[in-house]
């Protein structure tokens, strides 16, 4: 048989996802790549994976998208690992430099300024310009609070915005995967989010972050009703940006 490529997210809220899928047997069964979001994403659009945990504003563009397995990347409120950091209140910004690691992320960042904030912003790709405010997510957010003088944790802007959990990034396939093997997958992933407190000892400490906290509280595995209820929401109002 041959193996099922798959890209997964390199940031630490993924180590569960790839410890589960390290100590299991269905690891034999993996092309297994390790990516930035974006990458990830392009990787199952242009159909170089199998199965990708991709930034939920990606899925549109996948042909034949489905959603699989139990657990996604989400978190119910504050996640702590998606911000705006701004230099002045978000009220008074003007230019919102992006994150060119995520789709997802930056897709929330104007749906929130637009719909909660209620704020007209220039949007900025270029790294080396200066900006009122960025988007910046994962790992390289860690410690960078201080750095701030005003701090957005996106996950807790979107519940206070919706009073809905949100979901980051999904385990979408682009083609018919066998069941057998999803639900092998599955459990593989349920295995690692088990064993997160075992995650948490494997990783070195880091300033400014509790990733205890981070991965056992602030993080939300499982794929829920409402997360799905999330998504179709944010998909739409994204698709009205």
């Amino acid at each position: 048989m041959n193996k099922i490529k798959v890209s997964a997210v390199s940031y630490t809220n993924t180590k569960p996802f790839i410890y589960g899928l390290q100590h299991s047997a269905i690891l034999d069964q993996l092309d297994l790549s390790l990516d930035v979001p974006a990458d990830c994403a392009s990787k199952l659009i242009d159909n170089k994976v199998d199965i990708g945990l991709i930034p939920v504003a990606a899925i549109p563009f996948v042909s034949n998208a489905q959603i699989i397995g139990s657990y996604c990347i989400g978190s119910v409120g504050a996640v702590n690992s998606v911000f705006i950091f701004a230099d002045k209140p978000i009220h008074e910004v003007k230019t919102v430099r992006l994150d060119p690691q995520s789709r997802t992320s930056n897709n929330l960042a104007k749906v929130l300024l637009k719909n909660h904030f209620k704020v007209e912003v220039e949007f900025l790709s270029d790294q080396d310009l200066e900006a009122d405010a960025i988007v910046l997510i994962g790992d390289r957010t860690f410690g960078r609070k201080n750095d701030f003088a005003y701090v957005y944790d996106m996950g807790e802007e979107w519940m206070k915005f919706t009073a809905l959990p949100f979901m980051y990034a999904a385990w979408v396939a682009n083609k018919e995967i066998p069941t057998q093997f999803i639900e092998e997958f599955d459990r593989a992933l349920g295995l690692g989010i088990q064993h997160i407190p075992d995650v948490i000892a494997q990783l070195p400490k880091i300033e400014g972050i509790d990733l205890g906290d981070y991965l056992q509280h602030k993080l939300d595995f499982n794929l829920t009703a409402d997360k799905l209820k999330a998504k179709d929401l944010f998909l739409d109002l994204v698709s009205k940006l």
